[in-house]
């Protein structure tokens, strides 16, 4: 509960703060605090940027990365190898894997991970977009590059046996990264060598 010696307005930007992953009541009031000694200038600039991304960011349609371009610049860069894709689970893995700058083909972001006990299912996360792109014929390797964790192995297990019976090569990324972890933050050496040493699946 937000500190009651605060003012009615302070209060409720603590408590917005708070909800945000990893934010607890004293970095929220931090924040809170921070933003209130700020300018009016930076203040909106940080309300002008909150609401532009909700406004103008979406999926992009062929990868499901967040864009604000249809479809979004990797999939339109035609310098990129478009005969291999790296599957993903989130838009933040997509991203630590850019940031390596050792991968140049397209990818495709699952958008999650089969889960079972929280009733996730392949219909609920981007499996079939996945398989609809594969159809084109042109597609050589599938790079599975789901997290280490016990629902990225069994998806990637899943996708694997949908996608061999294709005739299409499919590896997973080596473990340089340890099991449980996620590939958001495993730094860029480590990424690097995993998706240099990825094995067939």
């Amino acid at each position: 509960m937000s500190d009651s010696r605060f003012a009615a307005p302070i209060n409720r930007l603590i408590a917005s703060l708070k909800k945000l992953p990893g934010i607890g009541e004293k970095t929220a009031t931090r924040l809170a605090l921070h933003i209130l000694n700020s300018s009016r200038k930076e203040a909106e600039e940080l309300a002008r940027s909150v609401t532009d991304v909700k406004d103008k960011i979406s999926f992009c349609p062929v990868c499901f990365n967040f864009s604000d371009r249809s479809p979004c610049e990797v999939c339109r860069d035609e310098t990129r190898d478009d005969k291999t894709i790296c599957v993903v689970e989130e838009p933040a893995d997509f991203l630590a894997i850019e940031k390596t700058g050792k991968y140049r083909g397209k990818y495709h972001i699952l958008q999650g991970v089969l889960s079972p006990l929280d009733g996730i299912s392949p219909e609920e996360i981007k499996v079939r977009e996945l398989m609809e792109r594969l159809r084109c014929g042109k597609i050589k390797e599938v790079i599975i590059a789901t997290n280490p964790s016990v629902e990225g192995e069994a998806t990637a297990i899943y996708l694997a046996k949908l996608i061999k019976p294709k005739g299409i090569k499919v590896t997973r990324i080596a473990y340089g990264i340890p099991v449980g972890g996620d590939i958001e933050y495993t730094d860029g050496d480590t990424l690097s060598r995993a998706m240099e040493g990825r094995r067939d699946i």
